[in-house]
């Protein structure tokens, strides 16, 4: 029982960086946080994960570049986009996880980022 919002899309160039902030209205200390994303014509994929254990992990194509963080304390979660590619354009999607549930049970709006070559 919590709500996500988006913050933090917008447009930057190649090789640019950008920050994303995804804001809970609830404590979610006991969820697993998730940012996935969805391009124009693909699938949506996970991005990025971080368990409420502190456990993290990245899709390849986006390792070395992003990097998400959690603060518990504020409900907050980050998605920190480094050397961004026009391949990184996309929705990006904030989605929390509880223990023992094999889905993603709460989604954000979704921010749009959009790069430039």
């Amino acid at each position: 029982q919590v709500q996500l919002v988006e913050s933090g899309g917008g447009l930057v160039q190649a090789g640019g960086s950008l920050r994303l902030s995804c804001a809970a209205s609830g404590t979610f200390s006991r969820y697993a946080m998730g940012w996935f994303r969805r391009a124009t014509g693909k699938q949506r994929e996970l991005v990025a994960r971080v368990t409420s254990g502190g456990a993290i992990n990245y899709a390849d194509s986006v390792k070395g570049r992003f990097a998400i963080t959690r603060d518990n304390a504020k409900n907050m979660v980050y998605l920190q986009m480094n050397s961004l590619k026009p391949d990184d354009a996309a929705v990006y999607y904030c989605a929390a996880q509880r223990i023992g549930v094999p889905i993603y049970d709460y989604w954000g709006q979704g921010t749009q980022v959009t790069v430039s070559s």
